[in-house]
């Protein structure tokens, strides 16, 4: 079996008295995308933090091609790329200027160093918008020079922490695309964390369910919803709604002729999948 990408081993973190990981054991393969999802609160973010080296773990290790992960060793670092959710380009610099300092601060210098900047505007449709100043590009370019930036030291691991957050659907569409193609075409590992369910369903080979700090489940997509049937049937009870789970859409059909108020049939989502596992929806919850 091939070492994994990353390996983590009773992972734990406490804020005092607040234990915010658990004992977290997670494998991720080399080139596989891994969506990461769990409410706000979950834990998530700790363990993000943690993993890209913002974040000191309590107990429990870390390992990335079966070195133990050190974040003050500089060859380490260079292992991952990190896209943080938020966009953090230098509004001041051109696109090229962002890549180029990030490629400085790796040690990448002259026609290295040029030929990466071209290669990741190249991966990222980016070319047109080099000279282009950060602040002038919409959020969807400004999300991909984010990845681009994240690519040019050349990571075998690529964390993206909500690629997708606050832009339009054909903006979405495209980053899921380019995603799909860096796993595809050059085997970058993807650690995946977003909260559009369907983001997820579509790229993640697996997905790891985080909750109150522990993992809760960790399976194909596919697994994790033919576990509850494949279609749901969502109707009013009083003020709230409740929802069964149904493996062939004429038995939904039946059972939804049977109710009065507010009934919708949809196929099953991950969302439900978490809530059957957790009880919690994954918007729910304060960060961390």
């Amino acid at each position: 079996m091939d070492t994994p990408a990353i390996s983590i081993r009773a992972l734990r973190k406490s804020y005092g008295r607040h234990e915010a990981l658990k004992g977290i054991d997670l494998d991720v393969a080399p080139g596989e995308i891994l969506a990461f999802l769990g409410p706000n609160g979950a834990g998530k973010t700790t363990t993000i933090n943690i993993l890209t080296g913002l974040l000191r773990q309590s107990r429990g290790e870390v390992h990335y091609s079966g070195v133990l992960f050190d974040p003050e060793k500089l060859p380490q670092k260079r292992i991952i790329g990190v896209a943080p959710q938020h966009n953090n380009l230098d509004r001041d610099l051109s696109v090229a200027e962002n890549l180029k300092v990030h490629g400085l601060l790796f040690g990448l210098r002259g026609g290295e160093l040029a030929r990466r900047i071209d290669e990741c505007l190249a991966v990222m449709d980016l070319q047109e918008y080099a000279v282009r100043p950060a602040h002038e590009l919409s959020g969807g370019l400004k999300r991909r020079a984010v990845i681009a930036r994240a690519l040019l030291h050349s990571p075998r691991i690529l964390f993206l922490d909500e690629p997708s957050a606050g832009l339009d659907p054909l903006s979405r569409r495209n980053i899921k695309a380019l995603v799909r193609r860096l796993n595809r075409e050059f085997g970058v590992c993807v650690f995946l964390t977003t909260h559009y369910i369907e983001e997820a369903d579509g790229l993640a080979a697996r997905v790891a369910f985080i909750d109150r700090g522990k993992l809760a489940a960790l399976d194909t997509p596919e697994n994790l919803k033919a576990a509850l049937g494949a279609y749901a049937v969502e109707y009013a009870v009083g003020d709230d709604y409740d929802v069964r789970y149904f493996n062939d859409r004429a038995a939904a059909v039946e059972a939804a002729q049977g109710l009065v108020r507010d009934v919708r049939i949809r196929e099953v989502t991950l969302e439900d999948a978490y809530l059957k596992l957790t009880g919690k929806k994954l918007e729910e919850g304060v960060d961390a």
